[in-house]
């Protein structure tokens, strides 16, 4: 019998059918959050109501079988980057979306991501916004491929063929003009599949959108207050997310410690907006602990970049998904209690 951990929302086609699906959902009475949720599994389709994914079927023009994908795996690139492969995992050929503002550090994870990706003989090709922000400059040197136009894009890009996989980098200044669903139109009318595409917010205007990219894969959401804090890499751990996170596609011992570990973030997050204004003192001793646990788990998750050595002065570290899962599930546990914050801040493993 199929289980609702086998079942997720036919992405690809909804961003075929439906390109600016943020209006689209509203003029039909759904709230481009629940959508988006729904696009990179944060909700489970199996636990979604059926008049909204017979909503959907109905602006994709598909039937509800069209619509739903039964059974498909969704690989996971691992990355060796702590937070991302623990939160929000990335997609294998899907569409990632970076959300973020000035200043915190969105350019620096894509070349850090360029800089590992290469290493596992992908292709990198970045399609430069027409704006030609003076801020890609620092990046461009990591990129195999820069194209000013979407047909010079298109064209190194079905020249690769399958014979790597891809890295493909845009703006969101074309995906609002409809170029990038158009290019991914055209690629796959030439039968290139493996293209894992990333898009940018350059100009910071998608944080204050629902579905700034239309359906995704993997969402990115960037952190104000761990950018401040200087706790990079800063992405937010409870509101990024990703459609490898169904239950079918994970492996449950990632699921269960990422959500612990989610659950940990999030009350110490709301206990920290206390200390910050009382002290430690005005914590309940039951929760002090949780606390202490979840402020170690935030430093843990702070990672020295390879691209950043010579600014920083800190050696790049790559920890594979196997290790941070046993880290983790360590400092969730209590074995690293006796650990200082400082002696967790921008390590590899423990």
């Amino acid at each position: 019998m199929e289980t609702p951990e086998n079942i997720r929302l036919n992405v690809a086609l909804l961003r075929k059918r439906v390109p600016n699906l943020t209006s689209a959902a509203k003029s039909v009475g759904l709230r481009p959050a629940t959508v988006s949720n729904l696009c990179t599994g944060k909700i489970p389709v199996g636990r979604s109501e059926v008049r909204t994914l017979v909503a959907l079927a109905t602006l994709a023009e598909c039937s509800l079988d069209e619509l739903i994908i039964r059974g498909e795996k969704i690989d996971m690139i691992e990355t060796g980057i702590k937070t991302l492969d623990l939160f929000a995992p990335l997609a294998k050929g899907g569409t990632i979306g970076l959300v973020a503002r000035h200043g915190m550090g969105q350019l620096v994870i894509l070349a850090e991501l360029t800089h590992r990706l290469k290493k596992e003989d992908y292709a990198t090709v970045l399609l430069k916004p027409e704006s030609d922000p003076k801020e890609l400059n620092d990046i461009l040197e990591y990129f195999e491929v820069v194209a000013e136009t979407v047909d010079e894009a298109y064209e190194k890009m079905a020249g690769f063929g399958n014979k790597k996989e891809i890295m493909f980098t845009a703006d969101r200044s074309h995906v609002l003009t409809g170029e990038i669903h158009d290019l991914q139109e055209r690629l796959q009318d030439v039968g290139v599949q493996n293209v894992t595409t990333f898009l940018l917010d350059l100009k910071g205007e998608a944080v204050d959108e629902d579905l700034p990219y239309g359906p995704l894969e993997t969402l990115w959401q960037f952190d104000i207050d761990l950018a401040t804090r200087h706790k990079f890499p800063a992405i937010n751990p409870i509101y990024s997310t990703s459609s490898v996170l169904e239950g079918a596609h994970l492996d449950q011992n990632h699921l269960n410690i990422q959500q612990r570990a989610q659950k940990l973030l999030r009350r110490y997050r709301e206990l920290r907006a206390v200390v910050n204004v009382r002290g430690i003192e005005s914590v309940p001793e039951t929760e002090k602990l949780t606390y202490k646990r979840g402020e170690r788990l935030e430093a843990y998750l702070t990672q020295p970049f390879y691209v950043a050595e010579q600014f920083t002065g800190r050696k790049g570290e790559t920890v594979n998904l196997k290790d941070t899962l046993t880290d983790v599930q360590k400092i969730l546990d209590g074995s690293a209690d006796s650990k200082e914050i400082d002696q967790l801040d921008y390590i590899g493993t423990l």
